[in-house]
């Protein structure tokens, strides 16, 4: 068995949790829109075709902003087919994922959705194949009230108020030659400039995302950062980043420790914003909106240039087991200990491809391993970070080198009369009994440990077995004279609630 220990007080803070940082990512990609938040005549179907199981169980993730409507998908996308009068709408060609988009659902139809699981919405406007013109009217559309072409268009749409839509992404993976649009960072940084400008000039109020490197292996990677900002650090509030991690060849010790990646790649960013700010004698600080991470096999995906042009095709749909929950788990850990610089986070995505959701075309619903964890975290750490220095004992990986066993982060509430720790054990084999000292928190007397772990570290939940992975509730942990210890499980996500 293994120990390790740490030291919770509320004098060492991070900093506020951003409630936006448990977004999530709905792309017109695959089955993630149609046959996933959308099917008309499914039986849980409402008034306006969108599936009631499906937003029940997003309500209950806890998730305050979706992404929308991509991703790659957005660099072809034209806004104004997704408006109007359904039977009148355009079928395209998305060039992105090579699916027939029949524009059933646009902007108006997702807003109503997003209203109902009680989330805003995070938009990305067309900066491959369009621009400044195209994004100002956007802004109109979705935000000016009454009086003008385009909020009189929505108007007769059916919305007679603005949609108030505050997260605006600059494009998306703009230095990706994958990306429909692909530009150099100065090309995108110019554009991304004035763009930005004008839309603020419709709706002052409006934050922007500036696009990152599209991940930490791009060979621009830092260069990317420091060239965009430099161009749009007076319009830009926030910068993206993207990342995925999968099991490669066996190598499930680096795996675990992917958040170790997660958290060079923050930290490498904050540092290029603040060099930017530097060196451009700036005010404002930019921080950071993580709005695409997951666990994602990419290697098992054939790719988009070998996919046949078809209607609601099944890509991306990963199957989650224990093990890669237990890294999202972790994942969610790395952001919450950058809470000072990381506002925004978007889980990429959240139906059926590489989803929390999965869906059978007319029938259930369930959750995958993976969305565990992060309904757990979403509802439960809100309030304050605070550093930690636990001691743990290490392990050597092939990817990362040497990693704690031990992750931990640990989050004061509002009203500082609990603390809730996040904790993973990466051993594969051996539990892990850690000592909590929390004596500068007199107040707590009780403490709960809920973790998700399994016997069979590949297990996962499917339609026949939808709650195959699930939370259990372990042996309440004894919190005496404000110490407590607590046995985590071999390769488990924890969450231990002091009260």
């Amino acid at each position: 068995m293994h120990f390790a220990s740490l030291t919770v007080d509320p004098a060492f803070r991070v900093g506020e949790v951003d409630p936006r940082l448990y977004g999530s990512f709905v792309e017109h990609l695959g089955r993630c829109v149609y046959e996933g938040i959308y099917e008309p005549g499914h039986p849980s179907a409402d008034e306006h075709g969108f599936r009631a199981d499906v937003a029940s169980l997003t309500r209950e993730l806890g998730v305050p902003i979706v992404r929308y409507p991509g991703g790659n998908f957005v660099s072809g996308y034209d806004w104004e087919d997704g408006i109007g009068p359904v039977a009148d709408r355009p079928t395209r060609i998305d060039l992105a994922w090579r699916t027939i988009e029949p524009n059933h659902v646009g902007v108006d139809e997702f807003q109503r959705w997003a209203g109902t699981v009680g989330a805003e919405t995070m938009m990305a406007v067309n900066l491959g194949t369009r621009g400044i013109d195209a994004a100002r009217n956007f802004v109109e559309y979705c935000n000016h009230p009454a009086g003008t072409y385009w909020s009189d268009r929505r108007r007769a749409n059916g919305a007679a108020d603005p949609y108030d839509i505050k997260v605006w992404c600059l494009g998306n993976e703009m230095d990706g030659p994958w990306q429909i649009g692909h530009k150099t960072a100065v090309e995108y940084g110019r554009l991304a400039a004035e763009t930005g400008k004008a839309m603020r000039l419709v709706d002052p109020s409006i934050e922007l995302v500036a696009c990152g490197s599209s991940n930490r292996a791009m060979p621009t990677f830092g260069s990317w950062e420091a060239t965009v900002l430099a161009e749009t650090y007076d319009v830009a509030d926030y910068v993206s980043l993207h990342a995925y991690y999968q099991e490669r060849d066996g190598d499930r010790g680096s795996f675990l420790a992917s958040a170790a990646d997660m958290d060079a790649f923050i930290e490498a960013v904050v540092a290029t914003a603040d060099h930017v700010r530097a060196v451009g004698r700036h005010r404002k600080r930019i921080n950071l909106s993580f709005d695409e991470w997951n666990v994602w096999y990419q290697t098992r995906f054939a790719g988009e240039e070998n996919l046949a042009i078809e209607r609601t095709p099944r890509l991306i749909e990963d199957v989650y087991s224990v093990t890669d929950a237990v890294v999202v788990g972790n994942l969610l850990i790395s952001l919450l200990r950058h809470a000072d610089r990381v506002r925004i986070g978007c889980q990429a995505q959240l139906v059926n491809v590489i989803g929390l959701i999965m869906t059978a075309p007319g029938g259930a619903a369930w959750r995958q391993s993976s969305y565990h964890p992060f309904a757990l975290t979403s509802r439960h750490g809100r309030g304050t970070v605070l550093r930690l220095e636990p001691t743990s004992p290490v392990y050597e990986t092939a990817v990362h080198g040497e990693v704690p066993v031990l992750d931990a982060v640990a989050v004061l509430a509002d009203d500082a009369d609990g603390v809730v720790l996040f904790a993973v054990n990466r051993d594969q084999e051996q539990e892990l009994t850690l000592d909590v000292d929390a004596r500068a928190l007199p107040s707590l007397g009780s403490a709960e440990h809920v973790a998700l772990f399994d016997e069979d570290p590949d297990a996962v939940n499917d339609e026949a077995h939808p709650d195959r992975v699930a939370p259990r509730l372990l042996d309440a942990p004894k919190l005496d004279s404000g110490r407590l210890q607590a046995v985590l499980p071999p390769l488990s996500w924890n969450m231990i609630r002091l009260s």
